[in-house]
């Protein structure tokens, strides 16, 4: 089972979850920190879905808005693409040590990862304002050459930038964002002809190539599973 709500971080989601062997995590241009059985990892931005291992676990993750998990964490994105890395392998041991202790020490590991992320945010710069308007742009659909020229970039620093901050340049992000906004339209009820239509496919064939590519599993059967 999976639950989650919103953060008191900005664009930050917290979750819990209790895999069954059915879902699947989606690529969304996200990076979470998580706990598990005492652990803390960190998952990098994912370009295909993730099929938890073993039933019955709790886990529990900050879910951070895509570009911003990078400068609280202290690490590219693009290093963590498609993995789960233990904290311990990317920060001294003994700030490892001391944020592990802080969240196994609170009632709950998900207000326990909360706050540690919070704590984070407030002493780290905020995001870049450029990170955001990149998102924006992409999720609404722009180009990514048009992309760079309303936001006074090159296409090679446009590149460059998201790598590091998303996992993956730019035509995947908007390619992953596309995905989910087909998706979250398709739950809604409206035919898969139609969310293609609207979300920027060349035709339904298109949006079933994707959706398959993206997550293993053909638009109607994904739509008919669980899927986070």
């Amino acid at each position: 089972m999976y639950t989650e709500r919103p953060s008191r971080l900005p664009g930050a989601v917290v979750w819990t979850s209790v895999p069954d062997g059915t879902g699947r995590v989606l690529p969304d241009g996200c990076m979470d920190l998580l706990w598990h059985d005492g652990r803390l990892l960190v998952a990098g931005p994912d370009t295909r879905a993730h099929v938890p291992e073993g039933t019955g676990d709790r886990w529990a993750g900050v879910r951070f808005h895509p570009g911003t998990a990078p400068a609280l964490l202290g690490v590219p994105a693009h290093a963590l693409r498609d993995r789960r890395v233990p904290l311990v392998d990317l920060w001294p041991a003994a700030a490892s040590r001391r944020l592990t202790a802080r969240v196994n020490a609170a009632a709950d590991p998900a207000r326990g990862l909360e706050e540690a992320a919070l704590s984070r945010a407030a002493d780290t710069d905020p995001p870049d304002p450029l990170l955001l308007r990149i998102v924006a742009a992409l999720d609404a659909g722009r180009p990514v050459a048009r992309t760079a020229d309303e936001l006074g970039i090159g296409a090679r620093q446009l590149h460059r930038r998201s790598l590091a901050a998303f996992g993956y340049g730019p035509k995947t992000l908007a390619r992953v964002l596309r995905l989910r906004r087909a998706l979250a339209l398709a739950r809604t009820g409206v035919p898969l002809a139609e969310t293609a239509a609207r979300t920027g496919y060349a035709d339904q064939a298109h949006l079933a190539r994707d959706v398959r590519e993206l997550t293993g599993l053909p638009p109607r059967a994904l739509l008919g599973g669980g899927a986070g």
